[in-house]
């Protein structure tokens, strides 16, 4: 099975095809995607204006979305790295209790769903790469109110997820699943409440 390094070097070769050009970069998403392989595929798309079922789509706009995936992916193995080291250290230290940023890290390791989007058409408009810090910001801070991706309030609890989690808070600004981590227990509480209440509406 290619890595992602062998697929992309098949994007940006010119002796290839532009089937075969497109296919890989399609494949270089199930070694990363932020969002999710559809969802971060429809953003490459609509970010960099391919149309998503031509099969011979623009070289120069394939190698452009290429660059934004691996930009945000080299931002992501880079935090990850940091991460097993700082966990390598505690556990020496004696810290061995898993938290609950370690739990979700283990779902997501690799970068793939890190901003898991539940819907693949609602996404951050942000560049990947700027989308991927502002996650790591706020996993490296504390918990905190707000999606850590566009700052939006309006998050609600979702128990009908389409991957694990299968339940968690949704921001209905960018459409993430945000990291439970992330989100102070107050925050966490007003999205149960939410749903709730949106469960009422529709009652």
């Amino acid at each position: 099975m290619a890595g992602f390094r062998s697929l992309a070097r098949q994007v940006r070769d010119a002796r290839c095809d532009l089937a075969l050009r497109r296919y890989s970069l399609r494949k270089c998403l199930e070694r990363f995607a932020p969002y999710g392989h559809r969802a971060t595929w429809d953003h490459l798309c609509a970010r960099h204006r391919i149309e998503p079922e031509d099969r011979a789509p623009d070289p120069a706009r394939l190698v452009a979305a290429l660059d934004e995936l691996e930009e945000a992916r080299t931002v992501w193995l880079t935090y990850e790295s940091d991460f097993a080291d700082r966990r390598k250290r505690e556990k020496q230290d004696g810290l061995r209790r898993p938290t609950s940023i370690e739990d979700w890290h283990r779902r997501t390791w690799g970068g793939n769903g890190v901003a898991r989007c539940d819907s693949p058409a609602h996404h951050p408009a942000a560049p990947l790469g700027e989308v991927v810090r502002r996650l790591i910001a706020a996993l490296e801070g504390d918990p905190g109110e707000r999606c850590p991706v566009c700052e939006a309030t309006d998050i609600v609890w979702r128990h009908d997820l389409a991957q694990e989690p299968w339940t968690g808070p949704v921001c209905t600004g960018c459409g993430i699943v945000v990291p439970e981590p992330v989100l102070t227990s107050g925050a966490v509480a007003a999205a149960k409440e939410a749903e709730r209440r949106g469960l009422a509406s529709v009652a």
